[in-house]
């Protein structure tokens, strides 16, 4: 019962904070569709812009075989191409 007091009150504390946050928008291109269909399945579109001014075309490339590889996902081929161009072309550095 304790540890679902404490869980419940650091919910409503973290509730204002969360409340402000914006959802991330990414740059509006080709390829697109594919990283929000992919991509936000696993995990926050936050990371990409955030990480942007460290990876080059290799990187990316080397992100998404570990994505795909390492964690598993469910990413198909033609997919997996259209999200490289996508962050090459507008998050590369």
């Amino acid at each position: 019962m304790r540890t679902l007091l404490i869980a419940a009150t650091a919910a409503l504390i973290a509730l204002p904070a969360s409340a402000d946050e914006k959802p991330v928008q990414l740059k509006s291109a080709q390829g697109l569709d594919k990283v929000e269909a992919n991509c936000q399945a696993c995990h926050s579109l936050d990371y990409i812009p955030m990480n942007s001014p460290f990876p080059n075309a290799a990187l990316w490339d080397a992100e998404i075989t570990k994505m795909i590889k390492a964690y598993g996902a469910p990413i198909d081929d033609a997919d997996a191409k259209a999200i490289a161009e996508y962050l090459k072309k507008n998050y590369g550095s």
